[in-house]
């Protein structure tokens, strides 16, 4: 740990879940940092924390609140002679700081793409289009709109079921409640296509919907990939990790929960050619499943940050913050990039659910040697931010995870 660079920058995170805690996490581990998080609210992962101080505003995750918040601490960190690294952890953050980078660089260093990346990648829809035109694989895709909908009482496929169903754009996605509302939807009848499609639209979501043909295979089939592209757009790490079961809560559907390391340096080759063509900045986390029907991992998306399992490339031994600090405070010059070989399972379970619910073979098998060698972790338990309170709130934030299990788990 080097405490003397610590007094040179001051992180600053947008959000208080546990994507946060992971970065504050990483800085801390790195350089005995003490960061500061501001959101809309508090959230259980940085409740308790003494390495990142959370502050709520009302308003927050809206454009108007947002720059209000950042304007005035502009002016508090005005005379700070610390550089002050703004750190996006979610979405819709990633999103208010790239639209008023501009202004908001006037005073802190923003690693993440312009406004105009942030539309071409963030939106699916136009992620496709990206794909298409650098020769990225993805699913075979229709795009469907409100008016589609609207016109006719049922949308045609172009490929059979089951069926995956997602929004193209998911900061917009989350302000709309309907029953049975998930993050996406594995569908199996052109009847529940119908039906979700009416109820998204009928909720008020104006945006396009993705469909498209399920590849065969459970969660071992993903991988997810972390990289760190410098300023000058530079890949200086990528990190692949092989996801081997999700939270299967209907809000929760896609976020992973053990990830053990994985490497492919044609994958590593095909997405560090895109970074540098597109002049990418900054974290990028793509989610890939692999298709047995034609041996080609195929891309589902890209977040314009890192992920809320992305601490699984600190515990592999390539800490996330140093990337950040390397690059923009101690302004090391690139050399190479690094393409990681980790050596730790990440889980965001317990251990019990790992081994039930995994299915069976040799994924499981090597993941079941990590834990008997006892190389695993997981991002909230830190030893060094440990009190009663927050060890109680962990504990109780892993058991719940048994319930959820039991009552929302079905095979893919």
């Amino acid at each position: 740990m080097d405490t003397k660079i610590n007094e040179q920058f001051l992180p600053l995170l947008l959000g208080s879940d546990i994507n946060v805690y992971g970065m504050a996490r990483s800085f801390h581990e790195a350089y005995g940092t003490i960061s500061e998080a501001h959101g809309a609210g508090q959230l259980s992962p940085t409740k308790y924390s003494k390495i990142v101080n959370v502050h709520t505003h009302a308003g927050f995750s809206e454009p108007e609140g947002f720059m209000k918040v950042m304007r005035e601490l502009m002016a508090q960190y005005k005379d700070d002679p610390r550089k002050i690294i703004l750190v996006p952890c979610g979405d819709g953050y990633t999103e208010l700081i790239t639209r008023n980078k501009e202004e908001l660089s006037q005073r802190f260093i923003c690693p993440t793409v312009d406004a105009k990346t942030q539309e071409t990648l963030e939106d699916k829809a136009a992620f496709y289009q990206t794909c298409e035109k650098y020769g990225l694989p993805y699913p075979d895709t229709l795009i469907i709109t409100k008016d589609m909908v609207e016109k006719k009482a049922s949308v045609e496929l172009p490929f059979g079921f089951p069926v995956a169903l997602k929004p193209s754009d998911s900061v917009e996605y989350l302000d709309i409640d309907f029953e049975g509302r998930k993050k996406a939807f594995i569908l199996y009848s052109q009847e529940e296509v119908d039906d979700i499609l009416a109820k998204v639209y009928q909720a008020g979501y104006t945006s396009e919907m993705i469909c498209q043909n399920f590849i065969p295979g459970d969660d071992s089939r993903m991988r997810v990939l972390n990289a760190y592209v410098d300023q000058n757009h530079h890949v200086r790490m990528m990190y692949l990790g092989h996801p081997l079961l999700e939270d299967p809560t209907p809000e929760a559907v896609g976020n992973y929960v053990a990830i053990m390391p994985d490497y492919n340096e044609k994958v590593f080759q095909q997405i560090k050619s895109f970074l540098e063509k597109i002049k990418y900045v900054g974290f990028a986390n793509f989610d890939m499943k692999y298709d047995e029907r034609d041996g080609q991992y195929k891309l589902f998306e890209i977040n314009l940050r890192q992920g809320r399992s992305s601490f699984c490339v600190t515990l592999g031994g390539y800490n996330l913050a140093k990337y950040l600090v390397e690059d923009y405070v101690l302004e090391t010059p690139f050399s190479e990039t690094t393409y990681a070989r980790g050596d730790k399972l990440w889980v965001g379970v317990p251990e019990k659910i790992l081994k039930e619910y995994i299915a069976e073979g040799p994924d499981k098998d090597r993941a079941m040697q990590y834990l008997a060698e006892k190389k695993y972790g997981n991002t909230l338990y830190y030893k060094e931010d440990m009190n009663l309170k927050r060890y109680l709130l962990v504990k109780r934030i892993f058991y719940l995870y048994h319930e959820r299990y039991k009552k929302y788990f079905r095979k893919k």
